[in-house]
């Protein structure tokens, strides 16, 4: 089924933000974390970048294969905001392109590509050089929608209590609780 942006959802350009601190890819309370800066694109799209620091080179002045991994897992994961849905990735297929220096920008897009139940399709480019520079990364990855029960039950427990007691968390929890 073709995807469809839901109408409550950001607006494009919109900066979607973390969706907790202390997420790896996302938080802006981690200090080696990737803090990648998504914005609504148009459709069921968006776009993010982030600078590859020091702490995430894997060779020599180069960004580790599962740091970029993470950022293209993380574009990805930003697309539920438009669907305005709660999922978890159930399959992430990695294409490595060309090395990606450390002081880089990477540069991506992610787009939902098809829904089928449960089930959100979607696919990812990382580029270097700008919005229209080479290929670096690419994926496709399976979502797959959960309720928020997933992350209390399998969570650690301080964690989800901080969450909880996060205004901001608690916030952005309850943009959700539309969905059936």
């Amino acid at each position: 089924m073709k995807p469809v942006r839901h109408p409550d959802a950001p607006a494009p350009g919109e900066l979607l933000g973390a969706h907790y601190g202390q997420c790896f890819g996302c938080g802006d309370e981690q200090p080696h974390g990737l803090h990648l800066a998504a914005r609504a694109g148009e459709g069921v799209s968006i776009t993010a970048e982030f600078t590859v620091r020091p702490a995430h080179q894997g060779a020599p002045g180069l960004a580790h294969g599962g740091v970029l991994a993470t950022a293209l897992d993380e574009a990805l994961g930003s697309l539920n905001w438009l669907l305005r849905t709660i999922a978890v990735t159930g399959r992430l297929e990695t294409d490595f392109v060309r090395p990606v220096p450390v002081g880089a920008v990477l540069h991506l897009q992610a787009e939902v590509t098809a829904v089928a139940g449960r089930k959100i399709y979607c696919t990812a480019t990382g580029r270097v050089g700008g919005p229209d520079g080479p290929v670096a990364v690419r994926a496709d990855a399976l979502f797959i929608e959960v309720k928020v029960d997933h992350f209390v039950d399998h969570g650690r427990q301080e964690e989800i209590q901080a969450a909880m007691s996060d205004p901001d968390t608690v916030r952005r929890a309850r943009a959700f609780e539309v969905n059936p």
